[in-house]
Parts: structure tokens; sequence; C-alpha cells
């Protein structure tokens, strides 16, 4: 296997993973920063209060999402296993 082969499936699988954990962790940043405005204005500093929600958020995306992200990393993986034949050539 040549470099440029290899380097063009590490990109492949770290751009995968960010597009598989990019909705999830967007989610969980702004829900983060929502709660975080809201200790800021009441002065309540509970880390429960800040993590209960992203928690819940991260559950739900995790439900709702996860077909998708099940099919796009199952796509990737059959990639890849079609790909091997031509390696040793």
């Amino acid at each position: 296997m040549e470099a440029d082969r290899a380097l063009n499936l590490l990109d492949d699988m770290l751009w995968n993973c960010a597009i598989v954990a990019g909705p999830i962790l967007l989610a969980i940043l702004l829900v983060g920063l929502l709660i975080s405005i809201v200790q800021v204005a009441t002065q309540v500093q509970e880390m429960t209060i800040s993590f209960v929600p992203k928690l819940i958020v991260a559950g739900t995306l995790m439900v709702l999402l996860g077909p998708w992200m099940i099919a796009r990393i199952s796509d990737f993986a059959r990639g890849l296993y079609l790909l091997i034949p031509t390696l040793a050539g």
C-alpha cells in the first residue's frame, strides 16, 4: 500500500468520525453553554444542573440519530472490506 492511499483512508476515517460525532458534540456544547449562562445569571453553581441536561440530550440524539450513524459507519467499513483485495496488488 502506498503512503498516499493510506493517508486517504486515514482522512476518510477521520472525516467519518467527525461527521458521525459532530451533531451530538455540537448539541452538548450548545446545551452546556445555555446552562452555563443560566447558572451565571442565577448564581447557582451545582454540577448536576449542567450534567443531567447534557446527558438527556446526548441520549435522545443517540436514539434519534443512531440508525443514521450505524449506517454511515457500516458503509465505511463495507468499503474498507471491499478494498482489501486491491491492496495486495
